[in-house]
Formats: C-alpha cells, sequence, structure tokens
C-alpha cells in the first residue's frame, strides 16, 4: 500500500505549502460531519490529505469537535500516516514559547467526547501503552533538522477539556505529575488513529507557559496569537521537509510498532455482528472483519 500523508492542522494551521492538484472533497462519515472537507492533492509525487481540526473559519471548539468523524474520513481518504500539530502551553521552563515538542505520552482528561468505535455489538481493546508512531516520530525529528525552531523530542501532554484555560491550581497539579505541555486537542483523536490502524505522531507547538510559571502569570490570548504566526510558519516548512522523507520510506514492510494492525487481535465480539455495524465501521475495521 502506497503511503498517504495525512495532516491535521490545529490553531493556526489552515493551509499545506506546495500542494498540486488541491481540491476541497467532502468525505462522508458514518459518524456525522468532519470539522470540514478535506484538502486532497499531492506534494512531489506523494498524495497528502489536509483537515483544519477546528475548520477553516476556526468554528469547533474542542469540546465540540467530531474527533471520530475526523479519524474516520481521514482512513476513507487512505491515510496511512497521520500528522497531528496543535499549539500547546507548556509546564517546563525549558520548552519556551515557539519551541516544538515532539510527544510520545498523553494524560487523557478529557470527558465530553466520544473516544472509540468500538461500542455496543462490537468490542474490541487497543493498545495505547505507546500511543504515538516511534518511526513516523523519528521521519519528523529529520524533517525538523534545518529548521530554525528548538525541538524537543519526547514530553507528556495533558489533554484537558476546555475550552478555559487552567486554574493555578490544576496547573500546578499536571506539572507536578510530570506532564510537559498541555492541550485540548490530542485525546481522543490519538487514541481513534490507533484504532484505525493509522500511524500518529503529534508535534506541539508552544505558545505560553499555561499559568503555573510565577514571571509569566495567566495565559494572554493576545500573545498567543502573536506566536501562533511565528509557529505556524514553522510547522508549514516542518510538513514540506517530512514529505520526500514519507515517500522514500518503505511501504511494504509493516510498522515495527504495530500500529498498522492494532486490530489484529483486539477484537473480543464473537459470532454474528450486525450487519448495520459491520457497514458503519468498515472503513476502520474492515481489515479485521473480512477475515
Amino acid at each position: 500500500m502506497a503511503k498517504v500523508l495525512g495532516v491535521i492542522g490545529g490553531s493556526g494551521i489552515y493551509e499545506i505549502d506546495g500542494m498540486e492538484n488541491g481540491q476541497w472533497i467532502s468525505v462522508q462519515s458514518a459518524y456525522g460531519d468532519p470539522s470540514d472537507d478535506l484538502f486532497v492533492g499531492e506534494v512531489d509525487g506523494l498524495k497528502v490529505v489536509f483537515l483544519p481540526r477546528h475548520g477553516r473559519a476556526h468554528t469547533h471548539s474542542p469540546s465540540t469537535i467530531n474527533y471520530r468523524a475526523n479519524i474516520d474520513a481521514l482512513k476513507r481518504a487512505g491515510v496511512t500516516d497521520l500528522l497531528s500539530v496543535s499549539a500547546c502551553g507548556s509546564f517546563r521552563d525549558h520548552m519556551a514559547p515557539c519551541d516544538f515538542v515532539l510527544v510520545d505520552q498523553f494524560i487523557d482528561r478529557t470527558f465530553a467526547r466520544e473516544k472509540s468505535f468500538f461500542d455496543d455489538g462490537l468490542v474490541a481493546h487497543v493498545s495505547v501503552a505507546h500511543p504515538t508512531c516511534g518511526e513516523l516520530g523519528e521521519l519528523v525529528l529529520k524533517a525538523a533538522e534545518d529548521i530554525d525552531i528548538k525541538f524537543h523530542k519526547g514530553g507528556t501532554y495533558l489533554a484537558m477539556e476546555g475550552p478555559q484555560f487552567s486554574t493555578l491550581a490544576e496547573s500546578k497539579m499536571y506539572r507536578s505529575w510530570g506532564c510537559d505541555v498541555i492541550g485540548m486537542t490530542n485525546m481522543p483523536e490519538a487514541k481513534l488513529a490507533r484504532e484505525a490502524e493509522i500511524c500518529y505522531a503529534t508535534v506541539a507547538m508552544v505558545t505560553d507557559y499555561d499559568s503555573w510559571h510565577p514571571d509569566h502569570g495567566e495565559v494572554d490570548v493576545t500573545e498567543i496569537r502573536k506566536t501562533l504566526s511565528s509557529n505556524s510558519e514553522n510547522a508549514r516548512n516542518m510538513i514540506s521537509n517530512i514529505i520526500p522523507l514519507l515517500k522514500e520510506a518503505d511501504s511494504r514492510h509493516p510498522c515495527k510498532q504495530g500500529c498498522d494492525h492494532a486490530l489484529e487481535f483486539a477484537l473480543l465480539t464473537d459470532g454474528n455482528i450486525d450487519d448495520n455495524i459491520k457497514a458503519k465501521i468498515s472503513a476502520i475495521a474492515g481489515r479485521v472483519l473480512s477475515k
């Protein structure tokens, strides 16, 4: 199967540079409407699929994003490798505004979102012990080498519900837990990508120090907007750099971490599965349901 790069752009990322034959297409999902149409095209011969997480006009809040529909639509568009880019706050002095963090762990504190494609009638349990793809992450690191940004390899992302920012007490608590950055959108996105057997990597773009830092005070949206402009340009350069690397990657071998066959032994439901359920989840689990 040929590699197809999917990109979910967060705050400040609403386009990809260098797309050829690009067009916005509507992809129907059995889980409702995605955040927006998908922008599908090619860059240097590689198919690229872009989805603005909040919509092109930034109309969806973190809690109202239809994460299941987004991942389902990307899977239906053929995405094999998914790069998520999003703004975040930092809990660490050395992870400063304008730095990028290649996240490798999450603590999920969201509570108002559908978090699985598997519910009544079809039960599955996938492992998210390592919720991001190490192979795709290595390509991201290489893609960032010649960009003038400070890039941190590894970090724990605290996913909060939002849309309000943290209280001071919460910010201090999350920091004491060992979290490195905080955001509102990468969960359940990462979990759903794993269920969909998509290799997933996430880059958190630091915009602020949340509210814990004694020298910076509370989060200021005006300052965040200023930082987003610089971060967005660097993110687009990083995405451009990863395309030739992914194009060169050997698409014949399975993901060493198992992302692309995460459902192999995950299904627990035995016997007849309702045809309506099969149809609904066909893009996500069709590979294993057809066995």
